[in-house]
This record gives C-alpha cells, sequence and structure tokens, in this order.
C-alpha cells in the first residue's frame, strides 16, 4: 500500500487525463488484501495502459530470476515487469474477468490447488478442487489442474481456450525488453567497486568506542558475527529466548530489538527457503521509477542489485557513480546530532533529516544515502532504524519515495534481524561499516585469520542474505523486492508518538518508549563510549552482557543456573524449601522479563461473588489441560511418559512431540495406566510418523515447514542429531 501511494506522484494517464486524480489514494487502506489487489488490476486495465491477461502477468509473475529454461523474451518481459512494480507475492489463486477474458493465475510457489474440467458442451468449470461440481465422467474431454505461475485463460470472443506459453509470448514481443534493459539498467559491477579491506584504525577491536556506541557486546563478536563470517550462515541455537523483553530492560536496548517477526497463519502457509530457493530471489531494483501507466524504455532505467547488503566498496561507488552516470546524482545526509542539544535534540534531528531528505530530492539526487560515520565524542548517532523509517514515511506520504534509492550505512546493523528491520520499512540497501572494520581487525589481531578479510566479508553477506530467505520464507514471500517496506512486524513497547512518525501502520498494543527514551538510550550508550575521556585515553574493553548465556550481573533471564539447581534439587530429595526456593524466583523471573508477570488478579467485592454450585468442578476442568509439545528426544524416556500417565490419569492430554512414538505406549499397564499420548505431532521430514501413530491419536496438529530439521526450523543444531 504504501508503494502504490508513493507511485501516485509519477503516474500520468492519457485516458483520465486531469481525472486521475480523483481516483487517489488507489488503495483503500482499511480493504482487505484482496481489495488492494483489485484495485491495483482495475487501474492498469481501466486505464489502458495493459490488457487484462498482461496485467496480471505484470502483478503476479512467474518465477523467473533463477530458471535458466524459460524463454529470454519471457524472461525480459519478467524483467522489466519488476521494474516498474513488485510483485504481489505469497501463495494465491484468482480469477479475473474483464468482460471479455475469464481466468485463473496461480502465484510462483503453487501452494493453492486448483483443479479444472473442460467439457464436451464448451464449458470450463474451475475450482480449488475436484468435485465441487458433479460432472459426468463421459462428459469431460480435458482436465487438469493450473501449475504455478500458469495462466488459465478463456476468450469468451474466439471462443477458445489461450495457450499459456503462446499467450505470455505474445506479450513478451511486444516491445525489444531486452534491449531496453541491456541499454539503460545500471547494475553494481557497471560502477567498479572496490573489493579491498575496510580502513580501520589502530585501537583494538575490543576497546573500539564506536562498538560501545553502537551497543556490541564480546557475545556478539563471538556468538554471532564469527559463525557468520567463517561459515557464512547464521549461528543456530537450540534453546528459546527468554532474556528480559527490550520494553523492561533498565538498560539500553537498540529499536530493533522491539520487533517481532510476523509469521505465515493457517490461510498463507509457509514455505521452505531451502527445497524453494528456486523460486526465491533478493534481486531488486532502486532508484527512480517510471509511469507505471505506460509501457516504455524509460521504466528499466533502474539500479539492480542482487543483495541488500553493501560493501564498503560498494557504497563508495554508488555515492560516486555520477561521475559514470551524470543523471544519477548520490547525497549522502548525516544522521548525528551535536550531544549539547541533549534529548529533545534527538526528534529534532530526525525532523532535520527528513527536510534534508525531502531537499536532496527537489535538487535531483537520486540516491539518498543515511550515514552514521559522523558519530564522535561530539556527535550522537540517531538510530539508522528510527531515521530512515521517518524519512521512508515522509517521502510516502510526500509521494516522493518512488524517486529515489533510500540507502542507509551504519554502525548498528550486524545480526540478520536488524537488516531485516531496515528493509521492512522501507531501505533499498544496507551497508554495515562496523561490521567489516570489526572482522578486519580481528583479522590482525589473529582472532579470524583463517581465510582472508575480503572471502569474510563476503560470507557474512552470504549468512545475512540466507537469513533474509529464511525470515521471508516463514511468511510465504519469496522476493526481497515484495518484502521490501511490507512492515511484517509487530512493536512491543514502543509509544505512538514514534509509531506514528517512524513505523506508520505497525501494531504496538501496549504503547512504551517514547522518542525522548530512545534518545535517552542513544545518550547513555553515547556516553558509556566517550564519558568526557580524551581520544587518546584508553576505554575498558566491551563487555560480555549475558544476552545469550547467562552472566552473573548480565541480562535478566527466566530461567538462570540458580533456579534450575533449586529445582533439580527439589525433584531429587523431595526437598520443600529447594521447591520454595524455585517457585519464588521463577516468579520473581517472570515479574522481570514478561509481559504477563506484570498482570495482577484483582480482587472484587463480596456482593459480585459466583456461588460456589456454579463454579465448574476441578475434574471437570482438568480435562482440558494439555501439556507443552516435547519430543521424546528432547527429554528423558521417563519425564515423557510420567507426563502421559499422568495427563491420562485425570483426562487431560499429553503431546508426543515431533518424531514419532513407541506402539508399546499405548498398551495399558497392569495396574491401568495409560503411556498414550493423546495429542501427535506431524512435522515436515520428521521421522516415526506411521499410519499406526496418526490413528492412535485424538487430535493431530501438523507443522508446516517449522519442523526441527537438523540445522533449520526449529533451530535444531545438526549436532545434536
Amino acid at each position: 500500500m504504501n508503494w502504490m501511494r508513493a507511485r501516485e506522484g509519477l503516474l500520468e494517464s492519457k485516458a483520465f487525463g486531469v481525472d486521475l486524480q480523483s481516483a487517489f489514494p488507489i488503495i483503500n487502506e482499511f480493504g482487505s488484501d484482496s481489495s488492494a489487489f483489485d484495485s491495483v488490476l482495475e487501474l492498469l486495465v481501466v486505464s489502458g495502459a495493459m490488457s487484462m491477461p498482461e496485467a496480471v502477468m505484470v502483478m503476479v509473475p512467474e518465477a523467473w530470476q533463477n530458471n535458466p529454461l524459460m524463454p529470454a523474451e519471457k524472461r525480459a518481459f519478467y524483467e522489466w515487469a519488476s521494474c516498474i512494480m513488485e510483485p504481489w507475492d505469497g501463495p494465491a489463486l484468482f480469477t479475473f474477468s474483464d468482460g471479455r477474458y475469464c481466468g485463473a493465475s496461480l502465484d510462483r510457489n503453487g501452494l493453492r490447488p486448483c483443479r479444472y474440467y473442460v467439457t464436451k458442451d464448451g464449458r470450463m468449470i474451475c475450482a480449488s478442487e475436484v468435485g465441487t461440481v458433479k460432472i459426468d465422467p463421459e462428459e469431460i474431454v480435458q482436465k487438469g489442474r493450473l501449475k504455478p505461475g500458469r495462466m488459465l485463460l478463456v476468450d469468451t470472443k474466439a471462443g477458445t481456450i489461450v495457450d499459456d506459453e503462446k499467450l505470455k509470448l505474445r506479450y513478451a514481443q511486444q516491445h525489444p525488453f531486452q534491449q531496453w534493459i541491456d541499454e539503460n539498467q545500471i547494475r553494481l559491477e557497471h560502477l567498479s567497486p572496490s573489493h579491498k579491506p575496510a580502513v580501520v584504525d589502530d585501537t583494538p577491536v575490543s576497546r573500539d568506542r564506536r562498538l560501545r556506541v553502537f551497543g556490541y557486546s564480546a557475545e556478539q563478536l563471538n556468538l554471532i558475527l564469527a559463525p557468520m563470517v567463517q561459515h557464512g550462515k547464521e549461528p543456530l541455537g537450540s534453546m528459546g529466548n527468554d532474556t528480559v523483553l527490550a520494553c523492561l530492560d533498565p538498560s539500553p536496548r537498540l529499536p530493533y530489538e522491539y520487533f517481532r517477526e510476523l509469521f505465515a497463519q493457517v490461510t498463507n502457509p509457509p514455505i521452505d527457503p531451502i527445497r524453494e530457493k528456486l523460486v526465491m530471489s533478493l534481486r531488486c531494483h532502486v532508484g527512480p521509477e517510471g509511469n507505471l501507466l505506460e509501457v516504455s524504455e524509460q521504466q528499466t532505467r533502474r539500479l539492480s542489485l542482487d543483495s541488500p547488503v553493501l560493501t564498503c566498496g560498494e557504497l563508495a561507488a554508488l555515492c560516486a557513480m555520477s561521475e559514470k552516470y551524470p543523471d544519477w546524482m548520490a547525497r549522502t545526509l548525516d544522521i548525528t546530532y551535536d550531544i549539547g542539544q541533549g534529548i529533545p535534540g534527538y526528534a529534532s534531528a530526525i525532523d532535520r533529516v527528513c527536510g534534508e531528505a525531502e531537499a536532496a530530492i527537489a535538487d535531483g539526487a537520486k540516491v539518498i544515502v543515511l550515514s552514521d560515520r559522523a558519530v564522535s565524542p561530539t556527535r550522537v548517532a540517531l538510530s539508522a532504524l528510527l531515521a530512515s523509517g521517518a524519512v521512508h514515511h515522509h517521502l510516502v506520504a510526500q509521494k516522493l519515495r518512488a524517486k529515489v534509492a533510500l540507502v542507509v550505512e551504519t554502525g548498528e546493523a550486524r545480526e540478520t534481524h536488524h537488516f531485516c528491520v531496515l528493509v521492512g520499512y522501507g531501505v533499498d540497501a544496507v551497508c554495515p561499516y562496523m561490521v567489516y572494520e570489526a572482522v578486519t581487525k580481528l583479522h590482525r589481531e589473529n582472532v579470524l585469520a583463517e581465510r582472508p578479510v575480503e572471502q569474510q566479508c563476503k560470507r557474512f553477506r552470504d549468512a545475512v542474505d540466507d537469513g533474509f530467505r529464511k525470515v521471508m520464507s516463514k511468511m510465504g514471500i519469496s522476493t526481497l523486492q515484495s518484502y521490501k517496506g511490507a512492515q511484517i512486524f509487530e512493536a512491543l513497547g514502543i509509544a505512538a508518538d514514534v509509531i506514528d512518525k517512524c513505523f506508520v501502520g505497525t501494531a504496538s498494543r501496549i504503547g512504551g518508549t517514547t522518542m525522548d527514551g530512545f534518545a535517552a538510550d542513544a545518550l547513555a550508550r553515547h556516553d558509556l563510549a566517550y564519558d568526557g575521556k580524551a581520544a587518546t585515553q584508553a576505554v575498558a574493553a566491551i563487555s560480555d552482557e549475558g544476552e545469550y548465556n547467562w552472566r552473573k550481573g548480565g541480562e535478566s533471564h527466566v530461567n538462570t543456573p540458580g533456579s534450575i539447581a533449586s529445582l533439580q534439587d527439589a525433584v531429587r530429595t523431595k526437598n520443600a524449601q529447594s521447591w520454595k526456593k524455585y517457585t519464588d524466583a521463577a516468579e520473581q523471573a517472570v515479574r522481570d522479563c514478561t509481559l504477563r508477570g506484570l498482570l495482577d488478579i484483582q480482587t472484587v467485592d463480596e456482593s459480585r461473588a459466583i456461588p460456589i454450585e456454579e463454579v465448574e468442578s476441578w475434574t471437570s476442568i482438568v480435562k482440558r489441560f494439555c501439556t507443552g509439545a516435547m519430543s521424546y528426544g528432547s527429554i528423558s524416556k521417563e519425564a515423557h511418559t510420567a507426563l502421559a500417565v499422568a495427563m491420562n490419569r485425570f483426562g487431560g492430554k499429553s503431546n508426543s512431540g515431533e518424531g514419532g512414538e513407541d506402539p508399546e505406549r499405548s498398551v495399558l499397564r497392569a495396574n491401568g495406566d495409560s503411556e498414550r499420548s493423546a495429542i501427535k505431532q506431524v512435522a515436515s521430514g520428521r521421522f516415526g510418523v506411521t499410519s499406526n501413530y496418526l490413528a492412535d491419536a485424538d487430535e493431530l496438529q501438523i507443522k508446516m515447514a517449522l519442523g526441527a530439521k537438523a540445522g533449520e526450523g526449529g533451530e535444531l543444531l545438526g549436532t545434536k542429531v
């Protein structure tokens, strides 16, 4: 919706003329996804820009980027289409008609079923499954299913079924799309970027003040950054995150940590980023867009990026691209401000950056770079996320966003989640210069000396790229173009004033940290790094904050070694005091770390009390109790069977977890107890799922692309398999 609103400033139509303004906004912000799709499709067709089948091809293209078998003309058509609009991605089957053409089309993944019959009397019957309409088999002359990315089309005027391949080739051959792309498209390699390592000072990495400014910890360098540059993969952990929520943490936290990724539910199935890599793409076209309501060569005059992660050399080439392409001017905007302005200066600096971005576009800039490199003892860095989010939404509101590429050069971003939030809120590309400098210094200090710095930086980008695919796949999205600016997040603990300025339209149900709060966090990190010290004065080494592994005096965790030791002692020795110590510690940890811990039970006056006779008996209530899903391999046999026996005794339900269940557990014990799990799970690629296992369940739970496969999905370490 944001992108279509931004494009309104570029739209021109011979058919509508000045009346085109009356069609704005194109998309009703209160409408459904289907309503938004219908509005854009109608605009393309009614304006005369495209025919109905052509508009559908543009909005829902096939997976063309990684398909070498696709005809060259059709690939060129889809590449041109990607220059004018992002794919309307996600599992979808839709039907359409303009009075002449009647058809159906399936998205690039083909995760929606579509079956069709053609009968002897000239009817085509299309539905999501066979049997929706009863047809005598003798009347059927053709039947089949719609394949991924394909179109089923009937020309009612000609009385024919239009062949998908011929139809698309006909549109692909109407214009010399490949010639337009070859002559106009700009790629990073055309700018001859340098691949030399980042230039760094003599300060050891552990005492680099800027790492403190941007909130780095020794843990992040060792547990997150090091595996990414060594193996080209995100590091995996088998346990969940039980640290204190960012909005409840008294210590300074980055704004990224206030966001939670949304994931696919029920009607929008997730996909597997490994098996479905063929249909996924991170390639994006950035920079000024053309008029959506025409087909022209100028629409391909855009910069093509294969990854949203830039090296320092690539960013430098981007900033200097006007030397080779005079019509492409880049403008770098400083997102730091004078420390003397204090907390009030933070919001003012964001407003200043928004104004400078608008002015840069008026001056002819086609690339805007938001940079925090100017951070110093007297300059405080704005959060790159808050600054870029504010600029993006400001330009969208002014209908200028489609006229410029928005790039961020920041020391903040180092985890996949950081990059995802930046891109999710409209950033086109990110240069994480502090990562490259830290890697260079670690290489110099023989901590990461196994391979050249350039190769390690490439592996870091590969790790982030794979992380993007995994995050997008959880929402059923295949292309970064569709993910960019989609804001598929929920904010947890951010106040309305920040949402309205930087993250318009994002759900933030409980309010929370204000702009002044984020300013105070930025100043606190700045003071920790500099604190009035001279530039030549030594600073303490960055510490281990205990974010991933519990540390005394570090981040608060729900589970601590002390509480677990008390639990183990209580269970092994039946020690009531240890049990009390455990429950007290657990309750306090939940209060300190979670939202549910802040809830209190309100007492009411006795006049509103309910007679005990009207209250459901405990024996009836407990029958609705269920255990959490814990697979046999995650806990001991004794614990798994004890849970099942306990739940079966009072009529509740235990959960087998993934991985099957021993058939012997369905046989009653001599004393009448049952070890059978009433709820059984089925997960992708898991063993132990047999017909007997399924038939022996009262309830089945099916996991889609989220099973704990080795190294992916549920984050089960390969070494544990």
